[in-house]
């Protein structure tokens, strides 16, 4: 369990476990979710679920610190002891919540419809979709154009909600993701032109 936290909190670069040679398509389905359920709070309730999405500036200060700083605090992390690894892992902890946080933020304000207008929204475009089927089957199916025209469009809605759905995961997952992929990135460069070279010897 601490080699499988040690890997995603760390990273393949500086952690000894084989975390980054599975796949974790799981995780990034999980962490999109989570960062529905703080927008959805957001949309129901219009404040923030435990302040997550609510991203001040020194936040974004603290993130950009933690993210330059993270090779040199993760290269000798196998060498402290229990209590400074530790402190590493609360760190990477506190790091994650605040990109978790920033992409909350980020969503929350493309939220164009509100709480209170959603009935309405959903009933309009249903009935707009299903009019639309009925009147490209009347001059075909005749008699039947209103059964199939309600069939067609709803499958149409049904895949539209779903395929939102999938998005609304899918984007969160993504942005993590990226900044994953940046971090590594960034590690990457400083592990290879700077910390090989100057540490190598101690």
């Amino acid at each position: 369990m601490l080699d499988y936290i040690e890997g995603l909190l760390l990273g393949r670069i500086w952690s000894d476990t084989d975390f980054e040679n599975r796949k974790h398509v799981s995780l990034f389905i999980l962490f999109g979710l989570l960062v529905d359920a703080s927008v959805l709070y957001f949309f129901i309730k219009n404040k923030y679920l435990f302040g997550m999405g609510h991203f001040a500036s020194y936040q974004l200060v603290l993130l950009i610190a933690l993210f330059i700083a993270c090779p040199l605090i993760n290269f000798r992390y196998y060498k402290f002891p229990w209590w400074g690894k530790a402190l590493v892992l609360i760190e990477k902890v506190y790091k994650n919540i605040l990109v978790y946080s920033l992409i909350v933020g980020m969503l929350i304000p493309r939220i164009t419809i509100s709480s209170g207008n959603l009935k309405d929204y959903l009933i309009n475009y249903l009935n707009y979709t299903l009019e639309e089927y009925t009147g490209k089957f009347s001059a075909s199916a005749g008699a039947f154009s209103t059964v199939i025209g309600v069939m067609a469009g709803g499958i149409h809605v049904v895949l539209y909600f779903i395929g939102n759905l999938a998005v609304l995961v899918i984007v969160p997952a993504l942005l993590y993701l990226a900044f994953r992929l940046l971090q590594y990135g960034y590690d990457y460069v400083i592990n290879k032109l700077i910390i090989k070279k100057v540490f190598k010897h101690k």
